[in-house]
């Protein structure tokens, strides 16, 4: 069975997804779009894509599956008219605003017996998942702390990503997307969150660092930025036998890992500007060696062919709702945190 989809909102997102995430060598195709806005539906049209201003003509347009692309408040009301309508459904990320929401369409979704999934493709990023293989082969021994973020100086874009009620923001724009990869890779439970969103240039949150503990004793910080001008690693992993470190998307980088547990303690302390000191003095060459990170194949386009062949029963989804319902629960425990200024324990 072909997966022919109509987009509800074809905005930049749902291009982006016409244009270069939707694999063009499988049974996959944008065919419809609905918006309210004529503009895009004129350019839908100019790509081959029919237009329609009316809903339920929409969903009687020969489609079978639907791209909820629109802002995120919007999420769940397109969502579940579409899965009443008997569409299989792809959401955009965030998928809702709060995990009460997400529960009511995973409900109308088993009732309807159709696929519900949600668009979190970075978890096919190739820096994540050279994270996720370098963890799981245990190249680094036992991690205990991982840091995730993305910097830049850019602003955040000037529509409705500025706009709370819209669900505008960094931690449901970047921040839940490094959440989920987190949870993704990690199957312990959380167990405590803290959060410091901040304001700097706008009325959402433009700044944010999330800390999150898992039961067994790992930690990871995810921090996302608009306003800074020298950026962080991507990724910076510890772990008991090595560190793992990704510069940026273009994943340079490498690991570097002990030869031997401890140093020789009768080395010479080396003398700095703040002083002598033995404890943080470069580890001798021969206790140490360098790794390139893991070779790994992905690219976004396998979000899609996963589908498809889901929709053909040959394949699990690889965002199933349960999965996506436990993102949702972690982020609102985001949002309590930085409210309420102290750090939240659950078990999730």
């Amino acid at each position: 069975m072909d997966v022919q989809i109509g987009v509800i909102g074809f905005g930049w997102m749902a291009f982006y997804h016409y244009k270069d995430i939707i694999p063009k060598d499988e049974g996959v195709k944008i065919v419809s779009a609905f918006d309210i806005d004529p503009a895009r539906l004129e350019f839908a049209q100019s790509l081959g894509i029919t237009p329609y201003d009316k809903l339920d003509a929409f969903f009687k347009s020969g489609i079978n599956t639907v791209l909820v692309a629109t802002p995120n408040d919007k999420h769940k009301e397109y969502c579940i008219a579409a899965l009443n309508a008997g569409m299989n459904v792809i959401c955009e990320k965030p998928v809702t605003l709060s995990a009460e929401d997400l529960k009511e369409v995973i409900k109308v979704s088993e009732a309807a017996g159709k696929l519900f999934t949600v668009h979190h493709n970075r978890r096919k990023d190739r820096d994540f998942c050279i994270v996720k293989k370098a963890v799981e082969d245990g190249l680094i021994g036992k991690p205990f702390f991982i840091e995730s973020r993305v910097q830049g100086a850019n602003g955040i874009p000037s529509d409705w990503r500025r706009v709370e009620e819209a669900g505008g923001g960094m931690v449901l724009d970047w921040g839940i997307h490094l959440v989920d990869q987190l949870l993704y890779m990690v199957k312990e439970p959380v167990i405590q969150v803290y959060s410091l969103l901040k304001y700097i240039n706008y009325t959402v949150d433009d700044n944010i660092k999330i800390f999150l503990e898992f039961e067994g004793g790992l930690s990871a910080q995810v921090e996302v930025c608009t306003t800074c001008f020298q950026s962080l690693p991507r990724w910076h992993v510890l772990g008991s036998d090595g560190t793992l470190d990704i510069k940026d998307f273009a994943c340079e980088g490498s690991i570097v890992r002990g030869t031997v547990k401890e140093v020789d303690w009768s080395l010479e302390a080396v003398k700095t500007a703040a002083g002598s000191t033995r404890t943080m003095r470069p580890r001798p060459e021969d206790t140490i060696e360098t790794l390139p990170l893991p070779d790994v194949k992905v690219q976004w386009t396998d979000y899609y062919r996963n589908f498809y062949a889901a929709a053909n029963g040959k394949a699990e989804l690889l965002v199933k709702p349960q999965e996506v319902l436990r993102t949702m629960q972690v982020n609102d425990l985001i949002f309590a945190s930085a409210k309420q200024g102290k750090s939240i324990e659950c078990r999730i």
